[in-house]
């Protein structure tokens, strides 16, 4: 009960500014009017009294811009179901992952490997294709005709550089790649400082 009383006399307290400038405004419905603003003072400088002295009111500029960051590149791994390699002709080079199962530990082994490392294969315009159905018959399948599990390399120009019956770390994958003609080619083009 004397919590009750006390918060009523702080409601009282506090009202009581709040009455005291309403008691001189008159009835309006409702509505109250805003006091017309005479002059602008700076308590802290007494010596400005008109809003036109204040020179150091830095000037209202216009939000910049959001432009939205350039979507970054990511490896493309997809199921070679529905896939014809020969989209990717002179464009990227193929990493296939090949097994007769999805839970083929050396398939699991290189999936993990291949994601963990995805940058160094991006670098080397790498889209990796996957087939770990035996009875799939996708076109990367028959064009390999692999074995159980198969990490297989084809060039941009749609010639199969390496074939390998067990998984491969992407570094090793990567380090295949820049021995290929096209790709030493390419780091001249990018690089041709290193003539």
């Amino acid at each position: 009960m004397k919590f009750v009383l006390l918060g009523l006399a702080f409601i009282a307290i506090a009202a009581a500014p709040v009455a005291a400038q309403t008691a001189d405004v008159p009835d309006n419905g409702g509505i109250v009017e805003a006091a017309p603003v005479t002059e602008t003072e700076d308590p802290t400088d007494p010596e400005v009294t008109d809003a036109s002295e204040v020179t150091d009111v830095p000037e209202i500029t216009e939000a910049p811009e959001i432009v939205p960051e350039e979507a970054v590149p990511t490896l493309q791994i997809l199921d070679a179901t529905d896939i014809d390699p020969e989209d990717f002709l002179w464009d990227w080079r193929i990493v296939a992952v090949m097994a007769h199962s999805p839970r083929d530990p050396a398939f699991i082994r290189q999936m993990e490997d291949i994601r963990a490392q995805a940058a160094d294969l991006l670098e080397r315009d790498v889209v990796v294709l996957f087939d770990s159905d035996r009875d799939s018959g996708s076109l990367l399948r028959q064009m390999l005709r692999p074995r159980g599990f198969m990490l297989a390399i084809i060039e941009k120009d749609g010639e199969i550089k390496q074939r390998r019956p067990a998984p491969r770390d992407v570094r090793e994958i990567g380090a295949a790649i820049d021995h290929f003609p096209l790709r030493r080619q390419e780091i001249l083009e990018r690089r041709p400082a290193g003539r």
